[in-house]
């Protein structure tokens, strides 16, 4: 896959970083509509005033963030007047021309103007200013190339989804990813609040789901003996989102002019709140706690008259808290066995007339959808809402791919793209052995700027119904803070283009160019954004770790962190769930007579249903199992065998070493663990030839 030289120089260094966009262009990301050069340029130092009309409210807010960054950005601390025009060259923001997110920006000697109908127009008018501003890195005063920019977004929709319920992010954190999202023009922050691992929003009527659900403590040996010394017990993990908190975050938002849509998981990803609620599930005994466990689990919310009224209780504080039209019910994963399993459940059914789980699902949904409706809110949930019919006023958020928009747009319901795994950041940017933990598959920054949201299936007139774009963050294997963000950033910058500027302006080429200044300027802000892979590095020829090896198969692939230690770096070792088995392709053998291999054991915390009977067990032949490796294939024949007794005694990695059969010539490794039993999970690490595996 061919990227542009400048994204190769982007990992390279800073100052590269730093220097100027492609000659003809300002550097803009996301690109404007029309951009065309104007005659002189517009000179911005301390003295430069900011004008806005006076009386209003909309042009102060949207001069007050752009002065905020400029100060930022260069130290200028620049005064906002109010008059009806300046009397000399100054950054002024005036009402008329587009509506809506739309605005007209022109730069020359006389001045800077951005001109819009509405406030959000301004604000993001006042961005484009800003990152003109900051097309040549430094402080103090700054040369704006002359320039006539009209502008206005292709989707409503330009969103960002993060998970909190897996790992809890400080208030401080959901700030200033809002602030970087506002200045990338996303303005939907959908906040994934609750789930089966965690409940993070305070309900003042159910003080439990934050004392009880809130709060886990790891799996694994290692949080296991990772001791509070306060308590006594095994440190949790975890926090929530006071309403105070909650009310503080969705003004900062509104103030960037971003809408926060919050999720509230139903029927499904429910473990949290029936831990602490035991009366809302559908099977006895309940869950103890939020689980510690990734995947999908069988607990479900009944359908009693109660449940129903703790979720509209619910989502009664949750409307007080987000003024928004859209609140997100979920809806996806909601597998069916405790319904099937509950005779209450199916007392409910027969009374209902409703013929399978499915269908009480879609009536369960409906119910839902309907007391939203009937607050002046519409109901948004996953694309498996389709399955069990809902009304026509659902949104449909398509994750599996574009099917579901294409299947919502031609039944009339809205639809956001926000297709895995293309839009699913908790996928690898590269395969670069670096990248933090979490999916396995590499979805680059080039694969997200590529996608197209607009099924090709849909008529202009459905096509009407894709409201946009969305990014999601699933933070199962994204523990900090910095990780997250390094997961969402430079890739968001593709989804902001996608979500902003015209199909027909869309360019990788280009937007590769102008993504240099992009990184620099948010960099200057304290931003966290990964490096733009380089090419890979030639690869040590007596070494490998697990990402730098091929896996057997990749039907559940993942980048997994050790569970082990408590604190500092730990190991992540990229392994298949189903078959955890690598090879190393052409290893040079000659002369080798040893083999170390640096490996790890993983608590297997891992919902996957009958699946788990499909993960094949090799037969070991010690009480705790080998690592052993076959020459040339699978099936070949053992050439070291490397007892895993030593490496039980840790919760960290171990390094085993042994002989390695004399084989001269270069030949594919096979290389798996035989075992008892399923947990722990032995994964690889690194491998090394002739010697033990170096440090990390």
């Amino acid at each position: 896959m061919m990227r542009s030289p400048l994204l190769f120089v982007l990992a390279a260094g800073a100052a590269l970083l730093a220097g100027p966009a492609a000659a003809g262009s300002s550097g803009l990301v996301p690109a404007p509509a029309v951009e065309t050069p104007a005659d002189g340029v517009f000179r911005l130092s301390a003295r430069t005033p900011v004008v806005v009309p006076a009386a209003d409210p909309g042009a102060r807010a949207a001069a007050d963030y752009f002065t905020q960054l400029i100060s930022r950005s260069r130290g200028l601390d620049l005064r906002i007047t109010e008059a009806a025009a300046p009397k000399a060259p100054a950054v002024s923001f005036r009402r008329g021309g587009p509506s809506g997110e739309g605005y007209r920006l022109d730069a020359g000697p006389d001045g800077l103007v951005v001109t819009a109908a509405d406030d959000a127009g301004l604000f993001y008018g006042g961005v484009t200013a800003w990152q003109l501003a900051t097309a040549r890195a430094g402080q103090g005063p700054a040369i704006i190339e002359g320039v006539h920019i009209e502008d206005a977004p292709r989707f409503a929709w330009r969103g960002l989804m993060l998970d909190s319920a897996r790992h809890f992010q400080s208030p401080a954190y959901i700030k200033a990813l809002l602030d970087q999202m506002a200045r990338a023009k996303l303005n939907t922050f959908h906040w994934h609040l609750t789930d089966d691992q965690g409940w993070r929003l305070e309900i003042a009527k159910y003080p439990r789901l934050t004392e009880i659900g809130a709060w886990r403590v790891p799996a694994g040996a290692g949080p296991a003996q990772d001791i509070d010394r306060k308590t006594g017990k095994p440190r949790r993990i975890g926090g929530f989102y006071t309403q105070a908190e909650v009310r503080e975050i969705v003004a900062y938002a509104a103030a960037r002019r971003i809408t926060i849509v919050p999720e509230i998981e139903m029927p499904g990803h429910a473990t949290a709140a029936i831990a602490a609620y035991p009366q809302l599930g559908a099977v006895q005994p309940p869950p103890s706690g939020a689980s510690s466990d990734w995947g999908v689990f069988d607990n479900l919310f009944n359908v009693d008259e109660a449940t129903f009224g703790f979720l509209q209780d619910v989502l009664d504080e949750v409307m007080a808290l987000f003024p928004g039209r859209y609140i997100h019910v979920g809806g996806d994963e909601a597998v069916k066995p405790q319904w099937k399993a509950s005779p209450v459940v199916q007392a409910r059914m027969r009374e209902l007339h409703i013929a399978s789980e499915d269908q009480l699902q879609g009536w369960f949904t409906a119910r839902m959808e309907q007391y939203l409706n009937a607050h002046g809110r519409r109901l948004v949930g996953w694309d498996e809402i389709l399955e069990g019919g809902v009304a026509r006023g659902a949104t449909v958020m398509s994750w599996r791919g574009t099917d579901g928009a294409i299947v919502a747009a031609k039944m009339g319901h809205d639809t956001v793209l926000a297709a895995a795994p293309t839009y699913y950041f908790d996928n690898r940017q590269s395969a670069d052995p670096d990248q933090p933990p979490g999916r396995g598959l590499v979805v680059d920054l080039k694969q997200v700027y590529d996608f197209e949201p607009i099924p090709a299936a849909l008529t202009a007139e459905q096509a009407k119904h894709v409201l946009g774009v969305q990014a999601q963050l699933w933070t199962e294997h994204v523990r900090t803070e910095d990780r997250a963000s390094k997961m969402v950033f430079p890739r968001a910058y593709a989804i902001a283009e996608t979500g902003w500027t015209p199909a027909s302006r869309r360019n990788w080429t280009d937007f590769s160019e102008r993504l240099g200044p992009e990184i620099a300027r948010e960099r200057a802000l304290g931003a966290v954004i990964s490096d733009v892979p380089a090419p890979p590095a030639a690869l040590d020829p007596h070494s490998r770790r697990s990402q730098e090896l091929k896996l057997c198969s990749d039907a559940f692939a993942l980048n997994l962190e050790d569970d082990a230690p408590a604190r500092g770096e730990r190991a992540v070792f990229l392994v298949d769930l189903m078959k955890p088995c690598w090879i190393w392709e052409g290893a040079d053998l000659t002369g080798v007579r040893r083999i170390a291999a640096s490996v790890g054991q993983l608590p297997f915390n891992f919902q996957i249903g009958e699946a788990a009977k499909q993960i094949q067990l090799l037969a070991p032949a010690t009480p705790e199992g080998e690592l052993v490796v076959r020459l040339d294939s699978c099936a070949g024949p053992v050439v070291a065998t490397l007892p895993l007794a030593p490496a039980t005694r840790s919760q960290a990695t171990t390094v085993l070493s042994g002989a390695l059969t004399m084989t001269e010539g270069r030949h594919d490794l096979c290389i798996a663990f035989t075992r008892p039993k399923l947990d722990p999970f032995w994964v690889l690490d690194r491998i090394t030839l002739g010697e033990s595996p170096r440090g990390r």
